[in-house]
């Protein structure tokens, strides 16, 4: 077998898409999700593996800063469109793309990757760790009662167009995105994403709609959502799909969480991707009604150990070596000093100090955003401790104040 790997051009676009569908099943994008796609692609970013004419295999990152513990906003290749062909698997094409991917995201100075990942398991042995889950509810809402806090009825709530919800959606993501770590910051392009709507992806809901809550004139918040309809004997059972939900203040949420419970001719409210600390969780009254599941979704690798480690913030003091086993990237291999004071200010440095823990990059891929304890990774065998007391350190300073959550894929 004869293969090229190279850099994606405009030209060769549809063919290197159209490769990545049928290695997903062989059904197409709807044109408005495909057009999407094709605006925010970076080609300088993007491979493709060709055996002759034919695209065997797709990878892409996507430029963007993802917010990390302390508000800070990283640089971050979001990695995408991963792909190799069944007619060419168990040959390394994925592993040289990989190799060759984070070769060049070193070479841009960009401290961290990140994907979701179709299939877990296979992005651990190039050092991603899973650092972020995701929440989804079902939501009985015939037996589930709302309490909501003092100032939700000053909240105004009123419907509004698509091309009008854009820009307001996007100026309430953009004002949350260093609040949450996991979030990315978009660039020119993602604010339609989460508003495209093609008829064949509703499964027989309605169209999209969007909601805007306002007070005194100013937007603080927004939902948008799918209504199924549904009947039986008994009567109306419609459901609620939300597809995003963000406020900037506790009444405002809660007056948009009111109004899609009070909702009529629906008795579940179904949201799929959800912050695991969710603030819903404490206005319902009966949380074992809500069907909770979680699962992983963010997946994060430090391509440069120090970097990273320096650009976030701790919860307190901090003096630890650690001993970093990376194989994939042997520049990060080997012991690294990390040091914080009492105001999150980091220093992440190489020592030749005796180490006081030992994992490699996977698990602090894991651990690095706050969500994951390097306790409970201890627990596993995971995390090694060559100095009593250091997994404990490292548990308290690593935590997040808030759960790490990726809220929009890409």
């Amino acid at each position: 077998m004869t293969t090229e790997l190279r850099v994606l051009q405009p030209s060769e676009w549809n063919q290197w898409f159209s490769s990545l569908e049928l290695a997903f099943g062989g059904s197409q994008e709807p044109a408005e999700q495909r057009e999407q796609y094709r605006s925010v692609t970076e080609y300088e970013r993007s491979i493709g593996i060709w055996d002759g004419d034919d695209v065997v295999a797709t990878t892409g990152a996507f430029t963007f800063r993802l917010a990390v513990p302390g508000g800070a906003l990283v640089p971050a290749a979001g990695v995408t469109m991963v792909s190799v062909a069944s007619t060419h698997r168990r040959r390394g094409l994925l592993t040289s793309m990989m190799r060759r991917q984070l070769d060049d995201v070193r070479a841009l100075g960009e401290p961290i990757a990140v994907l979701t990942a179709s299939e877990p398991e296979i992005y651990g042995r190039f050092g991603y760790g899973a650092a972020t889950r995701q929440m989804s509810l079902a939501i009985d809402t015939d037996r589930v009662r709302l309490s909501v806090p003092e100032g939700t009825d000053e909240v105004r709530l009123r419907y509004a167009r698509k091309d009008e919800a854009v820009d307001a959606c996007e100026s309430v993501y953009a004002r949350l995105v260093p609040g949450r770590p996991g979030t990315p910051a978009h660039g020119p392009g993602w604010e339609r994403k989460s508003l495209i709507d093609p008829e064949s992806s509703r499964a027989g809901g309605s169209a999209l709609q969007c909601l805007l809550a306002e007070r005194d004139g100013e937007l603080v918040g927004y939902t948008n959502y799918h209504i199924k309809p549904d009947w039986d004997n008994a009567g109306p059972k419609g459901r609620i799909v939300v597809s995003d939900l963000a406020a900037l203040d506790p009444a405002a949420y809660a007056a948009l969480w009111r109004f899609l419970f009070a909702i009529d001719l629906t008795s579940t409210i179904e949201a799929r991707n959800r912050p695991t600390d969710d603030a819903v969780l404490h206005l319902v009254s009966d949380v074992r009604r809500c069907d909770i599941r979680q699962r992983d979704s963010l997946h994060l690798r430090l391509v440069d150990v120090g970097a990273a480690l320096e650009a976030r913030t701790y919860r307190g003091p901090l003096d630890l070596v650690f001993e970093v086993e990376d194989a994939f990237c042997p520049w990060n291999a080997g012991r690294w000093r990390l040091t914080a004071d009492a105001k999150g200010g980091a220093s992440c440095k190489r020592t030749e100090d005796a180490a006081d823990l030992a994992l490699s990059v996977r698990e602090l891929g894991t651990a690095y955003l706050g969500g994951e304890s390097l306790g409970s990774l201890a627990l596993a065998g995971r995390v090694r401790e060559l100095r009593a007391g250091a997994v404990a350190e490292a548990s308290s300073a690593f935590v997040s104040d808030v759960a790490p959550w990726l809220p929009r894929g890409f």
